[in-house]
């Protein structure tokens, strides 16, 4: 690789963004021929279409009876805002971030709702202690930092007899790993992520508990209309069995259903998560014995399997944002790794979406064209 010769193999998919990501193997447009243009989502054509994406999300997911699952509008976004708008301020609240959108849901609760909550932070490529957390209060946070490369590694800090909600953001892990439902009470996704489905429709998963809290709580703050989830202090079923609350793109609904009558071919959740997983390591098995490139991730055991974020660490690199930028552009310009740069508020470096919609193979043969990116623009700089 010190010659800078270009690498033989070449990534038969090149398309590594965290969001939207990669369509399933083998994917074309045919695959939507059976979606209903032109026809209301209110006839029943469509509701049956949006029933059965809810019933394939709880089939897949292995989501448990009696939680309720909603598609609701504004992708991850509106899903966890309906859900703070809806449910914070009956208890005191712990905000937890460690990477870029979880900050975001901070600003929410603090400036938007003027919550008085406890703030707990943690550098990106680490993620706050758990074991501080108290769980009494209701709890806002993300499982997986899309932005930061680091995950909660299970639920086990997640008292079973919590008083307080778990409300968890849990867009680039659905599907990827192994949510445990019982310890959670709202959990959030959307549908261009793992399964890389398109944009702009989200997804609420409400557990018992917080159906009880939107039926014996209203907030002190008005909601708008696409937040409502309630009509005379009872929860409006509706929602939860594909009546949205505004009106979603059947071509959309079509790809999510293709994407997860794959996800269930393949043997369900823990067969996508076997795919996250192998191509996390295929990243990590290259970068082990390198001197010039780390993971951010501090801890193996919180290390994301879906936004691998990786950091170069060559003391030669005289600009590391600019040096980093650099490398994502030659990656691009040859057509082997597109949108890999960073977060634009993460440290500077490369971010290789691992998702269960990515080949393995594709991964492994990209690692190789890192190196002679970093290579050469190493030269570059003179």
């Amino acid at each position: 690789m010190k010659d800078l010769t270009i690498p033989a193999a070449r990534p038969v998919n090149p398309r590594f963004s965290s969001g939207p990501c990669a369509k399933l193997p083998h994917y074309n447009l045919d695959l939507l021929s059976d979606a209903p243009l032109g026809r209301s989502h209110r006839a029943a054509v469509g509701k049956a279409k949006l029933a059965e994406a809810i019933d394939l999300t709880r089939e897949v997911l292995g989501v448990p009876e009696g939680y309720r699952i909603g598609i609701v509008p504004g992708s991850d976004t509106g899903a966890v805002e309906m859900a703070m708008w809806s449910l914070l301020g009956a208890r005191p609240v712990e905000m937890l971030a460690w990477e870029s959108f979880g900050e975001g849901w901070v600003t929410d609760a603090v400036k938007q709702l003027k919550l008085d909550a406890t703030v707990r932070k943690a550098d990106y490529g680490k993620i706050v202690d758990f074991a501080e957390v108290d769980f009494d209060k209701d709890v806002v946070f993300t499982w997986n930092g899309t932005t930061s490369g680091v995950r909660v590694p299970n639920g086990d800090a997640i008292p079973a007899n919590r008083a307080g909600l778990t409300i968890c953001d849990a867009t680039s892990a659905a599907f990827a790993m192994d949510l445990p439902f019982d310890k959670l009470d709202v959990v959030t996704f959307s549908w261009q992520k793992v399964l890389g489905g398109e944009g702009a429709h989200g997804m609420l998963i409400l557990s018992p508990r917080a159906v009880e809290r939107l039926e014996s709580y209203t907030p002190a703050w008005p909601l708008p209309k696409i937040f409502r989830m309630t009509k005379g202090g009872k929860l409006i079923e509706g929602i939860f069995k594909g009546e949205t609350i505004n009106t979603p793109s059947m071509l959309a609904v079509e790809d999510y259903l293709v994407a997860l009558k794959w996800a269930q071919g393949l043997g369900g959740v823990k067969a996508l998560i076997a795919r996250a997983d192998a191509n996390a390591k295929a990243v990590r098995d290259f970068i082990a014995d390198k001197d010039w490139i780390a993971d951010l991730a501090e801890d193996p055991a919180t290390a994301s399997n879906t936004s691998v974020c990786l950091r170069f660490t060559d003391p030669a690199i005289k600009d590391g944002a600019a040096f980093a930028k650099a490398v994502a552009k030659r990656l691009e310009k040859e057509g082997v790794a597109l949108d890999a740069g960073a977060y634009r508020d993460a440290p500077a470096g490369l971010r290789i979406w691992c998702g269960s919609t990515v080949e393995t193979s594709d991964v492994a043969a990209l690692m190789p064209w890192i190196e002679w990116a970093y290579r050469a623009e190493l030269a570059a700089q003179g």
